[in-house]
């Protein structure tokens, strides 16, 4: 012992141990806080790639899936169908996809697709957001007597065709939008991935 009374053996175990006990303990803190930066389960979900099977579509009918909590209309389109989109550009308000933000470049054609027949779009319309309604049948309708099938948005009154193209006439400004998109298969296809940027 020292001759002021202290032993600085003690002292320096018990400050030691003290650090130690501390950088333990702020290990513990630290653990959750560094953990609570990652994304949540339910983040990661709304941002993963959609597989839908497309096996059972006949031309005509519409799927429905989710990506990012947003509706993805799906359409296996007719041979008709396509014939009548090239005719309609007089009608639209951007026939040309002068938008290049609103599809990706394989998609930039007369039937916004990879594959002619199959369609894929945000089922988010460009004006207000609302979920338009998909109208396939080429018919008179009560919103357009010309009418030759794709969607219309009840609440504004937006239409369109069946590539997703805007008429004029319609509040909403731009065309909807193409998801980027692949095909896993012939029968599956995956929303929110495409081979480009795989």
């Amino acid at each position: 012992m020292s001759q002021d009374g202290v032993n600085k053996g003690r002292r320096t175990l018990l400050l030691g141990v003290t650090s130690g006990l501390g950088a333990v303990g702020a290990g513990f803190v630290a653990v959750p806080f560094v953990g609570s930066w990652n994304p949540s389960e339910k983040a990661k979900a709304a941002g993963a790639p959609a597989k839908v099977d497309i096996s059972k579509l006949e031309p005509g009918a519409i799927l429905i899936a989710e990506w990012r909590g947003k509706p993805v209309y799906i359409v296996r389109r007719s041979e008709e169908t396509l014939a009548n989109l090239p005719s309609l550009a007089g009608r639209l308000k951007d026939p040309e996809n002068s938008n290049k933000a609103q599809q990706p470049a394989y998609a930039d054609n007369v039937n916004r697709s990879r594959k002619p027949e199959i369609l894929v779009l945000l089922g988010v319309c460009t004006h207000l957001g609302c979920a338009p309604k998909y109208f396939a049948e080429v018919k008179p309708e009560p919103f357009d007597a010309q009418w030759q099938g794709g969607w219309f948005c009840p609440c504004h009154g937006s239409r369109f065709d069946l590539s997703g193209r805007v008429f004029v006439g319609s509040p909403a400004a731009a065309n909807l939008e193409v998801p980027p998109y692949s095909f896993e298969s012939e029968n599956v296809l995956v929303v929110g991935v495409d081979e480009e940027h795989a």
